[in-house]
């Protein structure tokens, strides 16, 4: 297919349908003297689709009276071989001037109407018109995607600055009772090496891996007297603990993307139990979403075997058994086999 035309309205490509050969032939000559250099010529209408689809031209003139598939017929078929929101400019050719005949071709979508016999002023005239309508339809089209590119881009950045600002929450609520800093990435890598073990799609392994670092991010809202406390939480501490999941899903929540969506997702239900009996919502099975069942493996794991300023670390091995006695409990079962599987957990520790 030849690249489209540019530049010049006579550099425009036509296409001329009509039944009668001097028709044509008349019509072609009139623009080729006028310097019009890309015309072609259907004398047959059931091969015009066809010719449509390989010239794909700026402009088709088409008879409306023609034996076996008449303008209406073809000026649909070619119509429906247009992409959505072109501005393909066709002109109807007759000798036909009833209101109502024009009526139902502008219907159908014909732009304009040349009158047989053909006045060669007027159909130069209406063709630049009509080629100078498209040309400035394309450039509008051309300036919409420039801008929805620039919108995108834009709408990318506010994200990704949203996300940093939100990352930079979680790291300063980590630090509060992690004094390494390491945790959230700890749970993005273990989360991302077990979405990958159950065979998730390589795209929601990015997102849980970039998504996980949040789940504590509520925990910005927790009082260090509580977040720092060495000993038993009161029943009252309890519930202003609990509520991390709570205040990081508020600060995340309304967000656009998928990756701050499921952000949201984890940070509210990733305390939640595979038998109803977690927080915030009580949830059960299958009803918590995957991607928190999967951090909150993970981050019991990784809780468990690094120390707190309220509790040393825990051995591996101990709290590998205390993950799989908690299988069918607190965890997802299936969630559970495969964490078990995935190897070397001491790596990351």
């Amino acid at each position: 297919m030849p690249p489209s035309p540019t530049g010049s309205p006579l550099r425009a490509r036509i296409l001329v349908v009509d039944d009668e050969a001097l028709c044509t032939k008349t019509v072609a000559a009139i623009l080729r003297r006028a310097g019009y250099s890309h015309v072609e010529e259907v004398n047959d209408p059931c091969l015009a689709e066809e010719r449509f689809r390989e010239f794909t031209p700026d402009l088709v003139l088409l008879d409306l009276r023609m034996p076996g598939m008449d303008g209406l017929q073809v000026l649909k078929k070619l119509l429906a071989s247009t992409p959505p929101a072109t501005y393909l400019p066709v002109v109807m050719l007759t000798g036909d001037d009833r209101p109502e005949v024009r009526e139902q071709a502008l219907s159908a979508g014909a732009r304009d109407f040349l009158g047989k016999p053909f006045d060669r002023a007027e159909v130069l005239l209406r063709i630049r018109n009509l080629l100078e309508t498209r040309a400035l339809h394309r450039e509008l089209q051309a300036k919409n995607h420039e801008l929805e590119a620039r919108v995108l881009e834009r709408t990318a950045e506010l994200a990704d600055a949203q996300l940093e600002v939100l990352e930079r929450l979680a790291r300063a609520a980590e630090y509060r009772d992690d004094d390494t800093g390491h945790h959230t990435q700890r749970v993005a890598d273990l989360a991302a090496r077990l979405a990958a073990k159950v065979d998730l799609p390589a795209s929601d392994i990015d997102l849980i891996a970039r998504a996980a670092p949040l789940h504590d991010v509520g925990k910005i809202g927790v009082p260090d007297s509580i977040l720092l406390k060495r000993g038993r939480l009161t029943d009252e501490e309890n519930r202003v603990m609990k509520r991390h999941t709570i205040i990081g899903a508020t600060m995340l929540c309304g967000g656009h993307s998928k990756l701050v969506r499921m952000a949201e997702t984890i940070a509210r239900s990733h305390h939640e139990r595979w038998n109803g009996t977690g927080y915030p919502d009580g949830m059960r099975g299958d009803a918590i979403p995957l991607c928190a069942r999967i951090v909150s493996i993970v981050d019991f794991f990784d809780a468990l075997t690094h120390a707190r300023p309220y509790r040393p670390a825990v051995p591996l091995d101990m709290t590998l058994a205390e993950v799989a006695r908690m299988r069918g409990e607190h965890f997802d079962p299936s969630l559970v086999d495969a964490f078990l599987e995935v190897g070397n957990h001491a790596a990351l520790i």
